[in-house]
């Protein structure tokens, strides 16, 4: 498995083996686990139908509200990849956004 990330992180990794061990060492442990793996799949779920049903400004608008802070540390290029738009059409939502506010 390969994992990339935009910004410094710190990753832990434990053997299948030794995740079984804790899990029944520790049954609350599975339990957080499992409503995690839960709320990421309802989330997955929820930008796979953002995707086909929203407008790349709805999808936009949609990020900025769940992430208010992310645009000052993550690239133009990302945020484009994750709503499925090139950074030209970020560019061109920002810029209608910024002028329909002014006006």
């Amino acid at each position: 498995m390969n994992i990339e990330t935009i910004q410094d992180t710190i990753v832990y990794k434990i053997s299948r083996s030794n995740m079984e061990k804790l899990l029944l060492e520790i049954p609350q442990l599975e339990t957080f686990f499992r409503k995690k793996m839960e709320g990421a799949f309802a989330s997955f779920q929820k930008r796979i139908l953002a995707s086909l049903s929203q407008t790349a400004k709805e999808r936009y608008l949609s990020f900025i509200t769940t992430y208010p802070n992310i645009e000052q540390s993550v690239k133009n290029y990302h945020i484009a990849s994750y709503l499925g738009i090139t950074t030209e059409s970020l560019s061109r939502i920002r810029k209608e956004i910024t002028h329909s506010s002014v006006s």
